[in-house]
């Protein structure tokens, strides 16, 4: 099978699994402070999709599903500097396609996407083109999204590092533009979250990815193999795990940035691989092997999350329920004829997108799964009940 058609087929798998998970989930209460908050261009994208699709699960999520296929592409497209093998690059696409945190980005409308998105387009073109076509996509960075500032950072590095001393100034004032007018989130009182970060990390990689990844990065210090990659992925990764010792940090801030090791990863896999006898291959193929299944048996979690609940003694603590049970809850209130509720703030912000507006006349309490009343509103997934309230018709004389 020719590489283009295999290429195709995986995005099209891809894209197909992604499509079907639109209709699993609800908008999260995170998801509408992105969409009604201050503005920011990935609200300007989603804005934009619901203007020619309308106000819908499909709309909010386009974009998103876009950005990750055409990040999956330029990914392919790097690959071709660091690997070899053609066959080894299409490995690396579907690593890349199943780690559980690119495909919580390609479906959660939050910035995550948006960041990978764009670090992946600026090395695509670093790689492949003059500075005058990626020093405008820099300061377009700087001017739309805070979390850019540690690109600048680490690029700044590796120019003095390279001695390049129009890339250093240029984002050395990108650097200090960015913090002026963004500034630097340290929030809350000094308390140490490292533990949770490294086990953030493990879950957005799988451990055995995230040891691997550690590794090459530690060892390409020693050996001094050092490319703009290595200083995007590193300097992330360095800053994140030292604001953990005070602070517990957005994630899906600086995930982005460490992603892109896993071209220096699949990099060392593959010369470590090549320059071993066959007899001596066997460790490594093992690894990939078992790095693989577990990569395959998340994004069966993810894809199936749902039939989780009915072995959860607690719904509440299933890890996507915060994207769960508003569609469905809007829908049957609108079969009972209530088209407007007054509940809680976050129920209320997701009620409001699919239609259910704030008002006086009916009240919305959760009941904590105790249906003891005949007009409780329930939500089950795969027969288990999942969420379950009281819905009031208030009096108003």
């Amino acid at each position: 099978m020719s590489t283009p058609l295999v290429l195709s087929f995986l995005l099209a798998i891809d894209a197909l699994l992604l499509s079907f998970q639109i209709g699993e989930l609800s908008i999260s209460y995170d998801e509408t402070v992105l969409l009604n908050g201050n503005f920011s261009f990935l609200q300007l994208l989603v804005k934009t999709s619901f203007l020619v699709f309308g106000q819908n699960d499909f709309a909010l999520r386009f974009p998103m599903i876009v950005m990750h296929i055409i990040s999956a592409l330029l990914l392919y497209g790097i690959s071709k500097e660091y690997l070899k093998i053609e066959r080894n690059r299409l490995w690396l696409l579907l690593v890349f396609i199943l780690l559980p945190g690119v495909m919580s980005s390609a479906i959660v409308v939050n910035k995550a996407g948006f960041i990978l998105f764009g670090l992946l387009l600026f090395v695509y073109l670093y790689k492949r083109f003059s500075p005058r076509f990626y020093y405008p996509l820099l300061i377009f960075y700087m001017l739309i999204e805070g979390s850019f500032v540690y690109l600048f950072i680490a690029i700044s590095l590796f120019a003095l590092y390279t001695k390049n001393r129009n890339l250093f100034l240029f984002n050395l004032i990108l650097t200090v533009l960015s913090l002026l007018l963004y500034g630097i989130d340290m929030h809350g009182s000094p308390k140490g979250y490292f533990l949770d970060s490294l086990g953030l990390y493990a879950a957005i990689f799988t451990p055995i990815i995230f040891v691997y990844l550690f590794y090459v990065l530690y060892r390409r210090y020693l050996t001094k193999e050092l490319d703009i990659l290595w200083f995007i992925a590193a300097v992330a990764l360095v800053v994140s795990l030292l604001l953990s010792f005070r602070q517990k940090i957005a994630i899906e801030y600086f995930a982005p940035y460490v992603i892109l090791s896993l071209l220096l990863v699949a990099q060392t896999f593959e010369h470590s691989y090549r320059v071993r006898l066959n007899q001596f291959r066997k460790t490594y193929k093992l690894i990939f092997t078992l790095s693989l299944a577990f990569l395959a048996l998340n994004s069966s979690v993810v894809f199936f999350n749902k039939y989780l609940y009915p072995v959860l003694k607690q719904p509440r603590k299933h890890f996507t329920y915060k994207m769960h049970v508003a569609k469905e809850l809007a829908a049957e209130l609108k079969s009972r004829g209530v088209e407007c509720v007054n509940t809680n703030k976050k129920m209320a912000r997701r009620l409001e997108f699919y239609g259910v507006t704030k008002c006086n006349k009916y009240l919305l309490h959760e009941n904590y799964l105790n249906p003891s009343n005949i007009d409780n509103v329930t939500i089950s997934y795969k027969n288990r009940i999942v969420y379950s309230a009281n819905v009031t018709n208030i009096n108003i004389n």
